[in-house]
């Protein structure tokens, strides 16, 4: 594969410069851009007009890929964001049942839910796209009732379709003392499913577990993450205590350590080490916890300069591969910390580009890494890639773009010859919230 040619750009909507905060194109958003049976569907913060800058709607777009077709859109201007935090992003999922599934604006709040009715996604020429389609904003999930335990203190919710289930993952607890949990949404096709609750599936203990991908990809559920540590502030044990909640609270990445690694090839029901060995059974009660054997892949001590919700990808031949950055042999640099197919984790530095904000990793298909990482000095957005002859020691820059901001995001569900970027691109000022559409060999 050689360099990548111009992109084809559209145009979303526009992203609310006036913020103070990033609330498109962040890590935290997990999922904006998804295909399903050849439509693209993208989802994004936005007002209703550009006169009346606030509030910010969710927007839903989608396009059939086959025909570049126009993004058609959908306004829920039934519920105004809440909240200038980015981490008050949207998450999208799509079901084997062609249900479309949206969580939204929380940071530690009550969850916000809403979804479309069977279908939708299945069938997408017979359906015509407009707000009926979809739930009003629910505080609860398909199956699971507003009295269920876990919806009332939410964050960094993440879907991962699997064949014919879907997952759903968030974190409860504040940073550096919480829990992720796990859901499974069974469906059949065109018939509306429930989920069902597996349980604690990564334990915190004076620590809270950020999760860099939860992929799965032949039978098997694939889990990185970072611990981050707990330290003590004043009014950090009172209820009311909010100070969690700021953009950059107490308990930041200052205290991130490990790179840590397991999977499940039952659904998420029993988790295995790197060794395979079984470490938690979720039927029993169990979790993964700070204690359970062999789950840590790389040992990178807290300060090391380590971020959290980075990025995960894994190929076609089980590989995982991890986008993080540490300072541990001297500057900081990216790295690129993989796990061979017998088990071995390798941690590679990227020097063609500084860390700042958060990239992305995807796969080519003939088998390289590729890395949409943002150039946070210069405002740029770049492509490398680390070649599979190399064993994924070589960068290569396919293509560099200017003025573009905050983090981005990658279509992973996309056709294998094409490779779609969700990004932020413009100045101070005036921002679009865009997709890059790359042809790739």
């Amino acid at each position: 594969m050689g360099k990548l040619q111009t992109p084809r750009i559209t145009i979303l909507g526009p992203d609310p410069a006036h913020r103070t905060f990033l609330i498109n194109g962040s890590a935290f958003q997990q999922q904006p851009i998804c295909t399903h049976r050849g439509w693209q569907y993208a989802t994004w913060y936005s007002a209703r007009s550009s006169e009346d800058p606030e509030p910010l709607f969710v927007h839903l777009a989608r396009r059939k890929l086959e025909e570049e077709q126009a993004w058609e859109t959908i306004v829920f201007d039934d519920y105004p964001q809440t909240t200038d935090d980015g981490h008050n992003t949207i998450q999208m999922g799509i079901a084997a049942d062609g249900t479309i599934h949206l969580s939204y604006d929380h940071h530690c709040d009550v969850i916000r839910y809403r979804h479309s009715g069977p279908g939708v996604a299945s069938n997408p020429d017979m359906v015509k796209w407009a707000k009926p389609l979809f739930t009003k904003t629910l505080d609860h999930i398909p199956g699971l009732d507003a009295s269920h335990e876990n919806f009332g203190y939410v964050s960094y919710p993440r879907f991962v379709q699997a064949g014919d289930v879907m997952f759903l993952t968030f974190r409860t607890g504040k940073a550096g003392l919480g829990d992720d949990l796990l859901y499974v949404y069974q469906s059949k096709e065109d018939r509306m499913g429930e989920y069902k609750y597996l349980g604690t599936n990564i334990h915190g203990v004076q620590n809270n577990p950020y999760i860099h991908g939860l992929d799965y990809k032949n039978g098997a559920l694939h889990a990185s993450w970072v611990w981050r540590g707990f330290v003590e502030y004043p009014g950090w044990d009172d209820p009311l205590d909010t100070k969690h909640k700021q953009q950059a609270g107490p308990n930041g990445a200052e205290n991130n350590y490990d790179i840590c690694y397991a999977y499940s090839d039952d659904d998420g029901v029993t988790w295995k080490n790197g060794l395979g060995e079984t470490i938690a059974d979720m039927r029993k009660g169990e979790s993964i916890s700070p204690s359970s054997p062999g789950i840590t892949a790389l040992e990178i001590p807290k300060g090391s300069g380590l971020t959290n919700q980075e990025s995960q990808v894994v190929d076609n031949e089980g590989r995982v591969f991890v986008l993080n950055r540490d300072h541990t042999d001297g500057p900081a640099t990216w790295n690129l910390y993989w796990r061979s197919v017998d088990g071995k984790w390798t941690r590679q530095p990227i020097t063609l580009v500084a860390p700042g904000k958060r990239g992305q990793l995807a796969m080519a298909p003939n088998g390289d890494v590729l890395l949409v990482l943002p150039d946070v000095n210069k405002k740029q957005l770049k492509i490398l890639r680390a070649t599979k002859r190399s064993a994924f020691s070589v960068f290569e820059e396919l293509w560099c773009g200017d003025s573009y901001w905050g983090e981005p995001l990658v279509d992973h569900f996309g056709p294998d010859n094409s490779l779609s970027v969700f990004a932020v691109s413009g100045n101070e000022t005036k921002r679009d919230v865009v997709v890059l559409d790359f042809d790739l060999e």
